[in-house]
């Protein structure tokens, strides 16, 4: 796993700076809308199948507020609404 070395929200978007040298681009709405918990992407039930929830959106869900550095391989973003369960591991951050 590569290691993130930088973080910065710029405008309506975030800039990362891997240690390899990379660097990748990521707007607000999508890192949003990418949300990887439960409450976004579902969870699986008793026989295994993925209930997806139905999830809304308003202005204040795409605003974010701060964030916060996970162990060595993750952050957690907290939304202008309220909304902080996703923890965005570096791995999903380079796919994004």
């Amino acid at each position: 796993m590569i290691e993130l070395k930088n973080f910065a929200a710029i405008g309506n978007e975030i800039a990362l700076a891997w240690e390899d040298g990379s660097e990748n681009y990521v707007t607000l709405d999508e890192l949003r809308k990418a949300c990887p918990c439960a409450k976004c992407k579902g969870e699986p039930d008793a026989m295994g199948r993925i209930l997806r929830p139905q999830v809304f959106y308003t202005p204040k869900s795409f605003n974010l507020v701060r964030y916060q550095v996970v162990g060595g391989y993750a952050i957690q973003l907290f939304w202008a609404d309220g909304h902080s369960s996703g923890i965005y591991t570096y791995d999903l951050l380079r796919q994004l």
